[in-house]
Order: structure tokens, then C-alpha cells, then sequence
């Protein structure tokens, strides 16, 4: 194979098995990212067929996990990885611990030394932020209580894993029996965590003043092209140069990058854009692990592969429910927790890359990793599939009253639809936002002209993005949507709204305004009728013309004015200043009158 092509030989054959066995996996009931990861395997070298080239799957994975890692961020406020830092900063580090001392009893048990047994169980304590993501997403639990704890979670892992990645050469060292240098672990440590605490500084510093201003000046170029570039560019450069800098990983770099943008009134959008290039890389992910995987090491080796499934699987998964649990958390989060953490991935791989090349770590505890890993994560969606039967058939019944967690609530409050969702944040809207607001309604308002912003008044409840794409509603939370109101007059965007809308949930009850004669034509179906689920078309002259009619017919209006030509002059004081007050809104009349 030509070098020149070898990218596009990898895309072409990689993406198209992939495409095939995810479609023939789904058929069978199993998760597609079996089928990518079997991919991956037939494009291996240890497999006969076509090779695909192992270093670009690699790097082309690494864009993949900075661009999900970065869409996370955008989900995930600096307030949320506060909020569980009680439960996952010493849960992670005790669930590391745990989980890499039993993986060196049992690689100790079959004769390795304690260096390879050391990285060999230091491997099996990390998680996949790929695997872990799309899981929670797969099953609706991303933005809940439970999967912002496991993300948080996730996070401590990560940076307990870059400050080993750091000091590894200096344990190294030690397992070795060589004599470090004065103070060099000392001075390792160190160094790390000012790194660290610099690499922290930093991103909260450039994601609330620089970040901001950059957007700001793509959105203002009014094209969708340089935004999308905008924002794929400081995904991928935050993360490169969070690596170069501070020594931390790109996925922890790009994950930083999107919480801190977060902040600004362009989430939404950027979260929007770069949706579709995280699937792809996604994917692509898959590939490379799939890639990676000797087959042969199954046969040869079955019992050591079955240990190190246990230890992934089993010991990881029951450490950190056990814990969620013992912190007071309900045992659907422990669960919940406990399933995300049971599988390996991309930082186990680069922590027995570097034991390899460091001598601690045998080419057959390298293999051993990579199978593990691909089963762990083959296996973990069922997982996933089983903590809500499993908590049903054992913890529900059992106490109720206490399994009533804070997602029951939010679900249960979700059923209620009390939300009402404005299409468009200019004068109508915002005084229909405001006079909603002060009667205590959930409201959430979707503009996308970036001069209407209304972020800094609403917060997470304004949301810069086109209602004419179904997952900018979805966003919105249109499931806990009763009415969408679509106060913008353009009638050609509003019916759009109006389509989508009823595409996304037909149970919402729309409002929409026809503004000029004749507009209201738009909005009706081929049968001459308007859709079943636009509750009322409010043709907006019309109804201005019935208001000022009552008002000018009414108890205020011109009887009100008759009234008062009628009156005595021996009126009380009040009275006549109310004449007084009539007289001074009708000169013209009465000017009239005497001419």
C-alpha cells in the first residue's frame, strides 16, 4: 500500500466493516460498538487480510477523544464537578488503589515480578472516558445526578493518572533496584502538581475572558462554516496545548476547554456543531482499540485473560458501588457508578505502552491489557442494561422511601410538563418571558441572534441556537414542555418551528402569530386544516384590532368620556380631577367643538 493513501485505505476499509458489523450487531440485540470494535480486529495485523496503518488509527482515535471529551465539558459545569467532589475524589483514588493491589496479587500469583505486577494492576484501576460517555448517553443519564457523578468520577481518575504518568519513570526506578536520584521523586511530585494547578489556573482564566471574546467574534461573522471551525480549533488546540504545557492528557485538556465554555451563551451551539464529528471519531476510537487486539492471546492464555475480566469487571465495579453507597448515595447511583467504571480503555493502553518501554511490562501483559479491555467494553452496555432490573428486583422494593433519589424527582417533575419554551427573545418574547417568570413558570427561551442574548438574565434557560433543529428543542427539555410559544412573524420560519416541534413530541400544545393577512395559509396542512398539535394561530391585527375596539367601546372608552360631559359642577374633589384628567387626553375634540 502507497504511504500517500495509507489514511484514506484505513478510512475507507475501517469505516466500512465498521458500518457493516455495527448494522449486523444491532440486529442481534448487541451494542453497535461491538461490530466497530470487530472492525478493528479485521483490520489488524494479527488478523489476514488488509492492515490498516496502527499509527494513524491512533492519532485519528486521540481527535475523537478530544472532541467527545470536549462536547462533555459542554454538559458539565465547574458547580457539578464540585458538587460531587465528597463522593468521587476519595472514592476514585480508594478504587484505583483497590483494583491495581488485587490485579498485583494475582499477577504476583502467576510468577511476575513486582514491577510487571504493579503496572499490569496500575492498567486494570483506569476507566474509558469513550466507553463511559457513550454509555451514559445511550441510556438518558448524562445530565442526571448519577451520571455527572460518574463523570466527576471519571475526572479524578484522569488526573491521578497524569501524575503517574509523570512519576512512573522514577517508580520504575525503584521496582528495578536501582538507587534514584536525591530527591528526584520528590521533585517529580512536585513539579507535577504545580503543573497541574497551572493547567487549572489557566483554563479558568482563558475560559472566561479569552474564550468568550473568540466566539463572540465568530458568531458576529454571521457564518456557520467559521463558527464550526472556531470552535473545533479551540477543542483541538486547548487540548494539543494543555498537553504540550502542563503534561496533561488531550481528552483532560478538551474536557476543560468545553466546561469552561460552557459559561458562555454559545454552549449550546458549539455542543451542536461538533455533534456529528464525535460520532465519526467516535467510531474511529473503536477501530484503533479493535486494532491493538491479538486474538491468540484467548487461546493461549484463557484463565489469565478470565482473571483480568474479573478484576475489570467484577472487583472495579463492586469497589466504587460499595462506596457510592457507603457516602449515602441511593443504590441506583451505586449501581449506576459501578457500571460505568467496569471496562478499560485508552488510559490503561498508554500506561502499558509506557511500562513496556520502561522494561516493566512483558509483551504478553500488554496483550492481556488489550483483551481485557475489548471485552470489558464489548460486555459494558449490557451492564448498563442491567442496573435497572437489577435495582427494581433487589433495592426497590426493599425500601421505596429511600430509593426515591433525586432522579425519580426530576422524572416525576418531567411527567408534569410544566415548562413553557419562547421561540425568539425579541420584544413579544421577552415580555411574555417576564410575565411568566413572575408567576413562578419554568420558562426557557430559544434566540438565535446573538444581540438578543438574555443569557446573563436567564442563565442555563436561554439557549443561543436554531429551534428549526430538533436537538436544539431536545436541549430545551421539550419532554417537559407543555406549550411552545413561536413569537417570531416570519411565517415561513415559524411553520418550520411549528413542523419540527410536532416531529420532536406531539404532545406539546403550540402557539404561533400570523402577523399579516393571507399568512395564515402557511400553516395549514393538505387538508385545508391547521396541524392537530398548533393549539391556537394568533393572526396578530386581528387581535390588535378586537383589543383596541374593547378598550375604546368599553367601561373606559368613549362612556366613559360621555360620562363625564354629564357631570354636575358640584363634583367632589376626585371627580374633578378625573375631568380634568379626560379633558387633557382629548384636546383635539374639544377644540373642535368650539371652533
Amino acid at each position: 500500500m502507497h504511504h500517500e493513501f495509507a489514511l484514506i485505505a484505513t478510512l475507507a476499509w475501517g469505516l466500512g466493516l465498521a458500518l457493516v458489523l455495527g448494522f449486523a450487531a444491532t440486529k442481534v440485540k448487541l451494542p453497535a460498538l461491538v461490530g466497530y470494535l470487530l472492525a478493528g480486529v479485521c483490520i489488524a495485523p494479527t488478523t489476514p487480510g488488509f492492515v490498516g496503518d496502527m499509527d494513524l488509527a491512533a492519532e485519528l482515535s486521540e481527535v475523537g477523544v478530544m472532541l467527545l471529551m470536549f462536547g462533555v465539558g459542554l454538559h458539565f459545569s465547574l458547580t457539578d464537578l464540585l458538587r460531587v467532589k465528597t463522593v468521587a475524589l476519595p472514592g476514585a483514588i480508594i478504587q484505583m488503589a483497590i483494583a491495581t493491589a488485587i490485579g498485583m496479587g494475582m499477577a504476583h500469583w502467576w510468577g511476575w515480578s513486582w514491577g510487571e505486577a504493579f503496572i499490569l494492576g496500575l492498567s486494570l484501576s483506569c476507566a474509558s472516558t469513550v466507553v463511559l460517555m457513550k454509555g451514559l448517553e445511550a441510556k438518558g443519564w448524562l445530565q442526571r445526578s448519577r451520571g455527572q457523578l460518574a463523570v466527576g468520577w471519571l475526572v479524578v481518575e484522569d488526573l491521578v493518572t497524569v501524575l503517574l504518568l509523570v512519576l512512573l519513570p522514577s517508580i520504575a526506578t525503584f521496582f528495578k533496584g536501582e538507587a534514584p536520584g536525591d530527591g528526584s521523586l520528590t521533585v517529580a511530585i512536585l513539579e507535577t502538581t504545580v503543573l497541574i494547578i497551572g493547567f487549572i489556573a489557566s483554563m479558568l482564566v482563558i475560559g472566561r475572558r479569552v474564550l468568550p471574546w473568540v466566539l463572540f467574534q465568530a458568531v458576529k461573522t454571521g457564518s456557520q462554516e467559521v463558527f464550526t471551525l472556531c470552535v473545533i480549533a479551540i477543542a483541538i488546540g486547548v487540548a494539543y496545548a494543555s498537553a504540550q504545557i502542563f503534561n496533561v492528557s488531550f481528552a483532560l485538556g478538551a474536557f476543560f476547554a468545553g466546561m469552561m465554555m460552557r459559561e458562555s451563551e454559545y454552549s449550546h451551539r458549539a455542543a451542536l456543531q461538533t455533534l456529528p464529528l464525535q460520532d465519526a471519531f467516535s467510531v474511529i476510537f473503536f477501530l484503533g482499540v479493535g486494532m491493538l487486539f491479538n486474538p491468540m492471546i484467548i487461546i493461549e492464555n484463557p484463565l489469565h485473560v478470565l482473571g483480568i475480566v474479573l478484576v475489570i469487571i467484577v472487583c472495579k465495579s463492586i469497589t466504587a458501588a460499595v462506596w457510592v453507597k457507603v457516602m449515602g448515595r441511593s443504590y441506583k447511583d451505586a449501581l449506576t457508578v459501578g457500571a460505568a467504571l467496569a471496562q478499560v480503555g485508552e488510559f490503561s493502553f498508554i500506561l502499558a505502552g509506557l511500562g513496556l518501554n520502561l522494561g516493566l511490562l512483558p509483551e504478553e501483559g500488554m496483550s492481556l491489557i488489550l483483551a481485557g479491555g475489548i471485552i470489558s467494553i464489548a460486555l459494558n452496555p449490557l451492564l448498563f442494561a442491567l442496573v435497572e432490573p437489577i435495582h427494581k428486583r433487589f433495592f426497590l422494593k426493599e425500601n421505596p422511601a429511600v430509593e426515591e433519589d433525586e432522579e425519580d424527582i426530576e422524572e416525576e417533575k418531567a411527567a408534569k410538563r410544566d415548562r413553557v419554551i419562547i421561540i425568539g427573545a425579541g420584544v413579544l418574547g421577552r415580555e411574555l418571558a417576564e410575565g411568566l417568570m413572575a408567576k413562578k413558570i419554568d420558562v426557557v427561551i430559544i434566540e438565535k441572534n446573538i444581540e438578543r442574548s438574555m443569557k446573563e438574565e436567564l442563565g442555563d434557560h436561554f439557549i443561543l441556537g436554531d429551534a428549526m433543529q430538533k436537538q436544539t428543542l431536545e436541549f430545551a427539555g421539550i419532554e417537559r414542555a407543555r406549550w411552545v410559544v413561536v413569537s417570531t412573524t416570519d411565517p415561513v420560519i415559524a411553520r418550520k418551528v411549528v413542523d419540527v416541534v410536532g416531529e420532536t413530541d406531539p404532545e406539546v400544545r403550540v402557539v404561533a402569530i400570523a402577523d399579516k393577512t393571507g399568512e395564515e395559509k402557511l400553516f395549514l396542512d393538505t387538508n385545508g386544516e391547521l396541524p392537530l398539535h398548533l393549539e391556537h394561530l394568533l393572526q396578530l391585527r386581528h387581535e390588535a384590532a378586537k383589543t383596541i375596539l374593547s378598550y375604546v367601546c368599553g367601561p373606559r372608552g368613549l362612556r366613559a368620556v360621555s360620562k363625564v360631559k354629564r357631570s354636575p359642577d358640584k363634583d367632589s374633589k376626585e371627580t374633578k380631577e378625573t375631568k380634568s384628567a379626560k379633558v387633557v387626553k382629548e384636546p383635539t375634540q374639544a377644540e373642535a367643538q368650539q371652533g
